[in-house]
């Protein structure tokens, strides 16, 4: 039993580092080759980086990039909510007998 559990421990280690290394990258605004705000996010669900293409502001509009970056950072979030899920799926059915 002790020895499934170390496994189980091991396994889930290696899940959460592997989550670490995974890139999302959302885009908004702008155009599909050239979006107006990217975020970056890692599997950790952690903003990684944000980029602002400067073309795309018009201080005159600020609310219009400030929404874009809303959106960005609500569908990456998600997108990479889903990524975490879909890795850790597997391994959270042996938890329940970990006593965590």
């Amino acid at each position: 039993m002790a020895f499934d559990q170390m496994k189980m421990l091991n396994e889930l280690r290696k899940a959460q580092k592997d989550l670490k290394k995974q890139k999302i990258v959302v885009a908004a605004g702008g155009e599909d080759d050239d979006p107006a705000v990217e975020v970056t996010f890692n599997g950790e669900l952690k903003v990684e980086a944000v980029t602002i293409n400067p073309e795309y502001v018009d201080l005159d509009n600020i609310s219009e990039l400030e929404h874009w970056v809303q959106i960005a950072v609500r569908d990456g979030l998600a997108e990479a909510q889903k990524v975490a899920a879909e890795k850790m799926k597997p391994l959270m059915g042996g938890l329940g007998n970990l006593g965590l």
